[in-house]
């Protein structure tokens, strides 16, 4: 069966579509457009209640969050495709441990830097200065940390790509591209490497691929 992925042509899906490309599953998108306030419809609100993307519908099932819907892919198709969670349950807990730092740690700051930097000048809105220096700042000693553990292993949870980097890869995207502060990645030898090296894997360049501007929905 197909699984149905809900969302706009940025962010998030990326996230879920990279995680089915690398277990080989077969998807299709239906893109909602948030600026139309698709996302607020009574059907869509059925589907997820907080309105927030990206929903999934896989026969039965459906599932919102895009964490929760990677693991739930990457555990139920463990022995198909890219093995994203690790061979022992020690490997399993460094993947969940930095799949936790991207959502908390790295995810915050990068966001804000996205929506003032990039969308909000789209959206005819002010942009805070103040809020993307703090951000970059808050960003930056996240990327420190990152390049020191780089320093130990080819990947965040070891020597293995996982969930833990594929997570990264949209926002980072943004990063290195229209919000153009390439120079964070560049700067740290490690960090640099690590993503020369996960944003050139044959699934996110088919995603990349199959994606319209971040922007057109």
């Amino acid at each position: 069966m197909v699984v149905k992925v809900y969302g706009p042509a940025y962010a998030s899906p990326k996230r879920v579509l990279v995680c089915l490309v690398e277990k080989e599953i077969e998807y299709e998108t239906v893109p909602i457009n948030l600026f139309k306030g698709e996302n607020k419809t009574p059907d869509f609100l059925r589907l997820q209640p907080f309105g927030s993307l990206p929903v999934i519908q896989d026969g039965d099932l459906t599932l919102f969050e895009s964490r929760a819907i990677m693991r739930y892919y990457s555990e139920k198709y463990k022995s198909q495709g890219t093995n994203l969670l690790g061979n022992t349950i020690e490997e399993r807990g460094f993947v969940e441990q930095w799949l936790d730092v991207e959502a908390n740690s790295f995810n915050p700051p990068i966001y804000i830097l996205t929506v003032q930097i990039m969308f909000n000048p789209f959206m005819g809105l002010a942009v805070d200065d103040n809020l993307i220096k703090e951000n970059e700042e808050k960003l930056g000693k996240v990327l420190d940390i990152y390049d020191e553990k780089l320093g130990k292993s080819k990947y965040l949870a070891g020597d293995f790509f996982s969930l833990a980097d594929l997570s990264h890869l949209p926002f980072t995207q943004y990063l290195v591209g229209p919000i153009g502060k390439e120079y964070m990645i560049r700067d740290r030898k490690n960090v640099s490497a690590w993503w020369d090296d996960i944003s050139n894997r044959p699934s996110w360049k088919k995603v990349l691929q199959s994606s319209p501007s971040p922007l057109v929905d």
